[in-house]
């Protein structure tokens, strides 16, 4: 089974759209969406019905249930004084354009998905998250001590758990404890569709690839895409420069930080 997952589009069209083409040719056998559709670009509205026009699941991201709720607070943890105010004009200006029936939808979001597999006698529960199982904007970066990690997946019950927030991709696989009995759980950041920040412009997703022979006893037997994809970066920066948004968002989107 391929499984498409995508998140952290903030509001950027063309990367969605450039997303949704390549994805197709993929054919993934589901699609999911991990959150933050909406926050720091013009087309709030038009990525939100871009996703639900297709059915896809979907979880609520932080912006998302800030922006559901006509909240002027994101969740997001800014680092100093000029991201905070740069921040707060985005959050005012995107509460300003989304429509009525889009803010509804977003406070419908679900807060995790899990699905369940069956596979050889095996339970293999993959766990759909924004930031963590424990919260919403909680960052989950790859130099998290592993032992936080391991707990933080066993006490969500997830085999392998996939998340975005931070917008930086990753793929840890973590040996439970203690040793005998030894199976394995999988941590996947899937980056960011409309905003990376991994040095890389480009967008980002993963296809998780699951079989009948995959086991949480062979770490091997469960396999992670990292999928990137070019895009109009230069159509989306000028459209936060021709916005009343800080021109700083353009300026991350070309250099991708």
């Amino acid at each position: 089974m391929k499984i498409a997952l995508f998140s952290d589009v903030h509001a950027n069209l063309p990367a969605l759209e450039a997303f949704f083409k390549d994805v197709e040719q993929r054919k993934p056998d589901a699609i999911y969406c991990l959150g933050d559709l909406v926050g720091y670009n013009i087309w709030p509205n038009e990525v939100i019905n871009e996703v639900r026009k297709r059915g896809i699941p979907t979880i609520a991201g932080n912006y998302d249930f800030g922006i559901g709720r006509s909240s002027d607070d994101c969740g997001c943890a800014y680092k100093t004084d000029t991201e905070k105010a740069n921040g707060a004009v985005s959050i005012s200006f995107t509460n300003s354009i989304v429509h009525d029936d889009e803010r509804r939808y977003l406070r419908t979001l679900p807060a995790h998905i899990k699905v369940e597999f069956q596979l050889n006698n095996d339970k293999l529960n993959l766990l759909l998250v924004h930031g963590s199982p424990r919260k919403i904007n909680e960052y989950l970066f790859e130099d998290r001590e592993e032992k936080s990690m391991l707990r933080i997946m066993a006490d969500a019950d997830a085999d392998i758990m996939c998340f975005g927030h931070t917008h930086k991709p990753y793929h840890r696989i973590l040996p439970s404890m203690p040793e005998e009995n030894q199976h394995y759980r999988h941590a996947v950041n899937i980056g960011s569709v409309g905003k990376p920040k991994d040095g890389d412009p480009r967008g980002g997703y993963v296809i998780l690839h699951i079989n009948d022979n995959s086991s949480i006893y062979d770490k091997g037997s469960i396999q992670v895409e990292f999928v990137r994809f070019e895009y109009d970066v230069e159509k989306a920066a000028k459209a936060v420069e021709d916005s009343p948004l800080p021109d700083a968002y353009a300026e991350s989107l070309r250099k991708g930080i």
